[in-house]
C-alpha cells in the first residue's frame, strides 16, 4: 500500500452524496463502499502471505475446505457449493492444484457419476504452512478489536442470511 492520503475519501464522498441531494443514500453508500475497500486491504494482506507459497486466497480456501473434510476428498459439486462459487470456478483452482501436486482427482467409490477432489499429503503440509503463516500474519492482527469482530460477524451474517445467502 502506498502512503496513507490525507482525508479520507469514502467520508468526501458521503459529503459529495449529501450535497447532490443523495442524503438518504449517502451513509449507506459510503458503508458499501467502505467494506469493498476494507475487502481491498484485506485481499492484499492475504496475497502478501499466500503468493511465496504459490497460492491464490481461492486456491488455499479449497485447500483448507478439503482438509477440513473428514477424508480429505469431496465432491466437487459439493466444494463448489460449500465455497459458493460456479463449478467452472472449482474446476480452474482443481486443475491448479492438481498440477501443482496438492490435490488429486479420483472417482467416488459408489457414484460413478461423481468426481472427488482429494488432498495429497503435499496438499495437506502447504495448507498447514499457509493456514499457520495466515494465522500469524492476517487473522491474529486482523486490526479489529474482538467486539469488532463479533458486532461485524452479526451484521455481515444478518445481511447474508436477508440476502439469501444462507437459510
Amino acid at each position: 500500500m502506498g502512503a496513507p492520503l490525507p482525508r479520507d475519501p469514502i467520508a468526501d464522498a458521503r459529503r459529495n452524496w449529501e450535497l447532490h441531494g443523495w442524503g438518504e443514500v449517502a451513509a449507506p453508500m459510503a458503508a458499501i463502499t467502505a467494506i469493498m475497500r476494507t475487502q481491498q486491504i484485506l485481499m492484499a494482506r492475504i496475497e502478501d502471505v499466500l503468493k511465496p507459497l504459490g497460492l491464490t486466497f481461492s486456491r488455499y480456501e479449497m485447500l483448507a475446505l478439503l482438509s477440513f473434510a473428514r477424508t480429505g476428498a469431496l465432491p466437487m459439486s459439493k466444494a463448489s457449493a460449500l465455497l459458493q462459487v460456479h463449478p467452472t470456478s472449482v474446476t480452474n483452482a482443481v486443475d491448479r492444484l492438481e498440477t501443482a501436486g496438492y490435490v488429486e482427482r479420483t472417482r467416488h467409490p459408489t457414484d460413478g457419476r461423481t468426481t472427488l477432489i482429494e488432498l495429497t499429503a503435499d496438499g495437506r503440509a502447504l495448507t498447514e504452512k499457509a493456514t499457520a503463516a495466515l494465522n500469524a500474519e492476517v487473522f491474529g492482527r486482523s486490526g479489529f478489536t474482538s467486539v469488532d469482530v463479533e458486532d461485524l460477524l452479526r451484521i455481515l451474517s444478518d445481511f447474508r442470511r436477508q440476502a439469501g445467502d444462507f437459510a
